[in-house]
């Protein structure tokens, strides 16, 4: 579709190269849509109205000293002088109205988007500046877009309004904080066929972790409706992440999903209504189940991972993409309807590494999701609407249902802010992430449970919950220089359960994980004992039925609910250290912690000793526990098989007997599980005294020992690990402890079996960690906050070894 037109590109004419002509929006739809919709990428067409139309605008009503003139002497810290500027200058340009040649243009334009797709065809109507979406400046959201728009006349008042909208406060703001003059970046409208996603579903697309930075990922956020709401933040989205390496290879690695409550969606006005789209409530049933398939999750991720690739190499460097995506309701097709540069972790230095650790809590006032990876402390400010913004001060902790475009000259006096509404792409996220400070977004009730002046401490530091604490806390910084740091012989790996710091944690210098603990993923996400899912009807307790129900109310049967969330939990740990190994242990609860998961009083005997009682390997061959651990077998063969993280290693615990070691991996056979079998190694944690003292028959059926030294220290001295009246007699610097864990290590070494330690003590104690390094070990896995630390003792030790 190319024609002659003065002020009109089609989008088959334009490339990133026009950004001077049409904007960076419409200059990316352009890109795409001659370069990638031959790899199957589906995006709607249309046609741009060029900045040089605006010009026009200007020139032609000759009002441009005037609106010159309005802007003298701004001061865009004072809200109401804003406010009134830029209404003024807004009024001025729809005042000028679009002139008859360019009207008569744009209107052919659409006659020829509406021979292609219907007449009157329905269009979406986006402004798209000149200085927008580069890669060093994001002005999503700075100006207006109209959705559903039909006809001559909706489609003029839409375009004076794009044009007008070049002047909304937050765009004169954001100019002026980022050093782009008023009168030297003009305004393009792109004119888009709609997608029927008031029929289906849309949201973002980000190609990198938007919270961390780790790259390997593509995350998805995805509500019901036209798009508007997730963007703005009016509801909390689904939430995907998908593993780029291994989907390239053919897999399904959907490594996380989380449901978002989706209370309502937008959809088309009624009849010739000006109203021309409404919000209305999503249906219980809808609610409760994702806006997507698990196919489409993945070919979005496929489009997405395209687009990435493709801008990457234009730029000759690695390109992170902020995509929106929107499902067709009548076709059921997928289509990209933008694409631009990330700009706020693509940006950041990668060469320091800044984590904030909280010292002290208290209690929590309310949950929602972290954006930023940092902590604040402030009084609260609870901002009900628009109007009372100019009553916020600089330092406060901005409280709002949601956000909009227009609060951003307040939110960044902000020192953090948190709302009731919205997932981790909407407005208020973006902004805080780009302002740099922390944000917690969609805890549904903030705006009741904070009031003005509480003191609180809002900590975005522990992952993906965003917890606001009351009072203002104590917390610290710690900023480590990665340049020019040596590598160790000897692997400092790290221990992890919690699957929400993975992604951050990664970015610590590492060799992998030693340890990652199925217990957190298991108490966090899962929360109900494995064999009340399988044998439901044992359970007679008519409530813990319906809290088992609220949990896997989409999962027909209920154990595939286990093996989802448990696989999930280890696929987001796995991944974030890809290729690197990770060493995930199997389920190592006692007798009395299985009991306090929903359904357990029905499935556990009470031990007087759960310590040393039926836990670990004796309860995976054992008839009590064996459906269960096949679960778990189930969900570490997914995330090896269908989701391609081949670096996952299984541990088995407390392994007393030799024989034990037998029946363990029968039952692994069994389920699919085969050491050897697509490179499976299986380690056993060294942790009792004849794991040692059989250390060479152990061999024959592991690949590795991973010496825990809190249970090896509490047998080999008798002591109770737990006990306060024994705690100074529980010590694994004793010669005793000390004698067994070389015992251990020199018997890896004669069998040429791997050899590490997964203990507290390293961390804790680094001449600890020099005893374990002269004794020739192959890994210490420690603390996150400690890696550093121990890891230069480490040089040190090794360089005085001469190695």
């Amino acid at each position: 579709m190319k024609g002659n037109s003065k002020y009109i590109r089609w989008f088959e004419e334009i490339t990133i190269d026009d950004v001077p002509l049409v904007g960076g929006k419409n200059a990316s739809l352009g890109e795409m849509y001659r370069e990638l919709t031959n790899n199957d990428i589906k995006i709607p067409n249309g046609f741009a109205i060029t900045a040089d139309a605006y010009w026009h605008v200007l020139k032609s009503a000759g009002v441009f000293e005037e609106l010159k003139m309005t802007l003298d002497g701004l001061d865009i810290n004072n809200v109401t002088d804003l406010s009134k500027r830029g209404k003024k200058a807004r009024n001025i340009i729809l005042d000028a109205g679009i002139p008859d040649d360019l009207w008569e243009e744009t209107k052919a334009a659409y006659d020829k988007l509406s021979e292609q797709y219907g007449e009157d065809v329905d269009v979406a109507v986006r402004s798209s500046a000149t200085a927008e979406d580069l890669p060093n400046a994001s002005f999503a959201g700075q100006q207006e877009t109209y959705l559903n728009i039909h006809g001559y006349h909706s489609l003029k008042d839409a375009c004076n309004r794009c044009f007008a909208s070049l002047f909304t406060d937050r765009a004169i703001s954001y100019r002026e904080n980022n050093g782009f003059e008023h009168f030297k970046v003009g305004l393009s409208i792109g004119v888009m066929k709609m997608v029927r996603s008031d029929l289906a579903s849309s949201g973002v697309i980000f190609t990198i972790d938007t919270e961390s930075g780790f790259e390997n990922v593509v995350f998805i956020t995805g509500a019901y409706g036209l798009g508007e709401n997730v963007v703005q933040g009016l509801v909390n989205p689904d939430e995907f992440y998908v593993f780029k390496p291994t989907l390239k290879e053919g897999f399904r690695p959907i490594i996380k999903k989380k449901r978002g409550s989706k209370e309502i969606k937008m959809i088309y006005g009624r009849g010739d209504s000006r109203v021309l789209t409404r919000n209305v409530e999503v249906p219980e049933a809808d609610r409760k189940r994702y806006c997507l398939e698990d196919d489409e999750v993945l070919q979005l991720a496929k489009f997405a991972v395209t687009i990435e690739d493709h801008y990457s190499n234009k730029r000759g460097k690695y390109v992170p993409m902020d995509v929106e995506w929107a499902k067709d309701g009548e076709t059921g097709e997928l289509f990209i309807v933008q694409a631009r540069p990330e700009t706020v972790q693509s940006l950041k230095r990668k060469d320091v590494l800044e984590t904030y650790y909280l010292d002290k809590t208290s209690d929590v006032i309310v949950i929602g999701r972290s954006v930023g990876a940092k902590i604040a402390a402030g009084k609260v400010h609870v901002i009900s609407d628009v109007s009372k913004l100019p009553d916020f001060k600089a330092g406060e902790i901005l409280v709002a249902d949601t956000t909009t475009p227009d609060w951003e000259p307040v939110m960044k006096q902000a020192a953090a802010i948190i709302t009731n509404k919205g997932g981790r792409t909407c407005h208020a996220a973006i902004v805080s992430r780009e302002l740099g400070i922390p944000a917690v977004v969609g805890t549904g009730d903030a705006t009741e449970k904070l009031k003005d002046g509480m003191e609180v401490t809002v900590n975005c530091a522990e992952g993906d919950a965003g917890k606001v604490y009351a009072g203002i806390l104590p917390f610290h910084i710690e900023t480590v220089d990665l340049k020019g740091l040596k590598k160790t012989k000897t692997e400092i790996m790290m221990n992890l359960g919690n699957p929400e710091e993975a992604f951050t944690m990664s970015m610590i210098p590492n060799d992998g994980i030693g340890l990652a603990r199925l217990e957190f993923i298991i108490t966090s996400y899962i929360k109900v004992h494995p064999m009340a899912l399988v044998h439901p009807e044992k359970v007679t307790d008519a409530e813990v039925l319906k809290q088992i129900e609220e949990l896997t109310g989409r999962h027909g049967n209920k154990a595939d609910f286990f093996v989802e969330k448990l696989a999930q939990g280890v696929a987001t740990i796995t991944a974030s250290f890809h290729p690197k190994p990770v060493v995930v242990r199997m389920s190592d609860f006692k007798s009395n912690e299985y009991e306090t998961l929903l359904g357990g009083e029905y499935f556990e005997l009470e031990e007087s000793n759960p310590m040393i009682g039926f836990r670990g390997a004796s309860r995976y061959y054992d008839e009590r526990y064996r459906e269960g651990f096949a679960l778990e077998c189930k969900a570490m063969k997914k995330v090896r098989d269908e989701m391609g993280l081949t670096n996952l290693i299984l541990m088995i615990p407390f392994c007393r007997r030799v024989e034990e070691a037998k029946k363990v991996l029968e039952e692994m056979k069994k389920n699919g599980l085969v050491r050897g079998e697509n490179g499976l190694q299986v380690y056993m944690m060294t942790e009792i005294p004849s794991n040692v003292l059989l250390i060479d028959e152990f061999s024959q059926y592991f690949d590795g020992f991973s010496i825990g030294s809190n249970d090896l220290t509490q047998l080999t001295l008798g002591v109770d690990r737990d006990s306060e009246i024994l705690a100074s007699s529980f010590d694994e610097r004793d010669e005793a402890v000390k004698k067994i864990v070389s015992m251990a290590i020199q018997g890896a070494k004669r069998n040429n079996k791997h050899s590490g330690l997964c203990g507290q003590a390293p961390s804790d104690y680094p001449e600890f960690a020099e005893f374990l390094v002269k004794e020739g070990i192959d890994s210490i896995s420690l603390n996150p906050d400690s890696v550093m630390k121990i890891a230069l003792k480490v040089l040190e030790v090794e360089k005085g070894m001469g190695r």
